[in-house]
């Protein structure tokens, strides 16, 4: 039994499964044989800890990851950052799958970095931070690598003006990792096959404003209209070079998430200063980060951080160093701030479909250092900016560099062979455990999910 696992970073299925499909020839062929979905996202949709979702069915609040960046024990500033040695609680499939005797080669899963040992290959992810830093399992796979393509790319920088350069980039990094794909599928014993292509995300969240009209920001007849489109097709090309080297293999084509365009930044901190939740000593000269801003933490409420979602602190005494709000005063004052949050407009007056959560509400157990509140501004349409100094609640663009689109709910789920058939939707917890069912074994009691039938 061999199992390939594709992973297209952000794929979004109004792209992939209507827009592009008269150009995604090898992947439109995949369809006709195979079942497939709307993948549902988990809660938060994001790259960490969607991927970890999708490859151990836990959810993030008992892996107590909830985004890229964590506070450190309650503090206002310290921050730790979440890699692959906070994910190790709970199981992977490769993991369950080597102690039945399966090997696996796994490229690029976020976050695998730091690389962990397993039984087969390993290339890390996206955050590694150093070429010259060990990226591989075993070590010596790095030395290998390298002598395949030469110099290995985890990621480009997406968030910039120079998009001539971007492109080049972007499938250049692309190239690349199709290279040692193909050359690993040929050259290791692996019965599990599971990779993420991040260039999908980095193009999506670059290029949005030039081919969808309904963007604020749309810009016609642009030379950089066609390129989500050419990526999409790029990585059709790739699938046809994959298909030609392997036999009686279940092939699955899966992603965290998906993508839409963005309508705008709201300014989180911003809304909580002018509306007296946050208090500042003087105001910042300039746009600042609120860990560069002078705060008056004894007289302040609440703060957030941006991202595709905002999260929101409370103010706690004997909890935070300097709380202004007692204990038995916080059910009281979140219920409050949550109201008000929901109830936030846009940049012309008009209601949003916020969603704000309690983040043990969403999970039955809130491990690590969970925020007070998560909230999807517009249905996660408008993005959450963390920094000060705007003068302004609402954003035309991201605070932090170019970024076009924002995170939608749902990715895409592909399993192939399979008698045709189109379903509703699926959820990303039951990806881990129809996985392990096609290689025969039982679904741990600990995982969310189910075998999707």
């Amino acid at each position: 039994m061999k199992a390939l696992v594709l992973g297209w970073d952000c794929a979004t299925p109004e792209l992939v499964f209507n827009k592009f499909i008269d150009d995604l020839p090898n992947f439109r062929k995949l369809l006709r044989n195979s079942l497939y979905a709307p993948m549902e996202s988990c809660d938060p949709p994001i790259t960490i800890p969607a991927w970890m979702v999708m490859a151990t069915s836990v959810n993030p609040g008992r892996h107590g990851i909830y985004g890229f960046r964590h506070r450190k024990e309650n503090s206002y500033n310290d921050i730790w950052i979440a890699n692959s040695t906070k994910f190790k609680k709970y199981p992977k499939v490769w993991d369950i799958l080597a102690k039945h005797g399966f090997k696996s080669c796994i490229i690029g899963i976020p976050p695998s970095y730091p690389p962990l040992p397993l039984n087969g290959w390993l290339i890390s992810c996206f955050i590694t931070p150093d070429k010259n830093k060990p990226y591989t399992y075993p070590e010596e796979l790095k030395k290998e690598i390298e002598k395949e393509v030469g110099e290995y790319i985890f990621d480009v920088e997406f968030r910039t003006d120079e998009k001539e350069e971007l492109v080049k980039n972007l499938w250049e990094m692309t190239e690349i990792r199709h290279e040692i794909i193909k050359y690993l599928m040929q050259n290791k014993d692996w019965d599990l096959f599971w990779f993420v292509e991040i260039g999908l995300d980095r193009v999506q969240h670059a290029f949005w404003r030039y081919f969808d009209k309904n963007h604020h920001l749309y810009e016609e007849n642009s030379p950089f209209k066609n390129v989500i489109r050419d990526y999409y097709k790029l990585l059709d090309r790739n699938l046809g070079e994959y298909l030609k080297l392997i036999d009686d293999a279940s092939i699955f084509i899966v992603s965290d998430h998906g993508a839409k365009r963005m309508k705008g930044a709201f300014c989180i901190n911003e809304w909580l200063i002018e509306n007296e939740w946050l208090v500042l000593k003087e105001k910042p000269n300039g746009i600042r980060s609120i860990d560069r801003v002078n705060v008056a933490w004894d007289k302040t409420i609440a703060w957030g951080w941006g991202g595709y979602y905002a999260r929101v602190f409370i103010n706690v005494k004997d909890r935070e160093k300097y709380g202004a709000i007692k204990k038995e005063e916080y059910e009281e004052v979140r219920k409050e701030l949550a109201k008000e949050l929901s109830k936030v407009e846009d940049d012309k007056g008009n209601k949003m479909d916020n969603k704000v959560f309690l983040p043990e509400k969403l999970y039955p157990e809130c491990r690590g250092d969970p925020p007070d509140l998560m909230v999807y501004f517009d249905d996660l349409y408008w993005r959450s900016a963390g920094t000060i100094g705007h003068n302004k609640i609402h954003l035309e663009r991201n605070d932090t560099g170019p970024d076009d689109a924002v995170h939608s709910k749902y990715g895409i789920f592909v399993k192939y062979p399979h008698t045709p058939k189109i379903l509703d939707r699926v959820s990303i917890y039951d990806f881990a455990p129809t996985l392990l069912n096609e290689f025969g074994i039982k679904v741990p009691l600990h995982m969310e999910g189910r075998v999707i039938k």
